[in-house]
């Protein structure tokens, strides 16, 4: 039996006090960690290390956690969390849209840091296919669930970790209705489970991938006030 691999978290901060603090939590918790005072360090290690998450604090000296986060994104799309005393809705929305998946504002919870982390972990570390061939076949589209990748019209689509973990729950069960709650918690966790809105921006963007143009099937079907279901291919056509 192949054991349990514990997920590796990259933490970056310049303030000794936080670090040890983040550090003993999530080692506590099950993790393990490494750590770096600065930028430049952080961007070191991860050459020799593929962290599963990095928790990235913003105000640090000579390289900020933006420039940072920027670097980082030119190499990997490894999740990150942002840590930093920036409460404002202008840092934090610079730092998503730069590419952070979360954002903390200090001071905090280390409890609430740590479950923070695990929702991203959950939504970016892949979901299980379940109950569907590893390939579907549609008319200009095709979705390989094993090798994570989505062609339409012969083209291949990118998709966001979440437009992902998304596609992976509903194309896996296709020919099922997947109600709000269940999608919710095992995209984003049960704290999430009556965010319904999450759902109808991230599927709306799902669509717009993967119906281009009015000539595309309709492959996401919406039940008002239940849930979605994904177009269940033919048996001829699918892997």
């Amino acid at each position: 039996m192949t054991p349990f691999r514990k997920f590796l978290i990259l933490v970056v901060d310049d303030e000794p006090p936080v670090v040890r603090l983040v550090r003993a939590k999530l080692r506590l918790d099950g993790y393990e960690v490494l750590t770096a005072s600065h930028g430049q360090e952080a961007l070191d290690i991860m050459r020799e290390n593929v962290p599963d998450l990095v928790v990235l604090d913003v105000m640090m000296p000579e390289m900020d956690g933006f420039e940072t986060l920027r670097r980082i994104r030119q190499q990997s799309q490894v999740p990150v969390v942002m840590l930093t005393a920036r409460g404002g809705d202008a840092d934090k929305l610079r730092g998503l849209q730069s590419g952070a998946d979360d954002y903390v504002t200090k001071p905090f919870n280390p409890d609430e840091l740590e479950a923070r982390i695990a929702a991203v972990l959950r939504r970016t570390a892949g979901v299980a296919v379940t109950g569907s061939q590893p390939e579907l076949r549609f008319p200009g589209v095709r979705i390989d669930l094993e090798r994570r990748t989505v062609m339409v019209h012969d083209e291949e689509v990118r998709l966001s970790r979440t437009e992902w973990a998304l596609l992976s729950q509903l194309a896996g069960n296709a020919g099922r209705v997947m109600m709000h709650g269940e999608l919710l918690t095992r995209i984003w966790g049960p704290e999430y489970r009556n965010e319904t809105h999450y759902l109808r921006t991230w599927v709306s963007r799902l669509r717009a991938k993967l119906e281009p143009d009015e000539s595309s099937k309709e492959l996401i079907t919406t039940y008002p006030g239940m849930g979605y279901r994904f177009e269940a291919p033919d048996d001829a056509a699918s892997g």
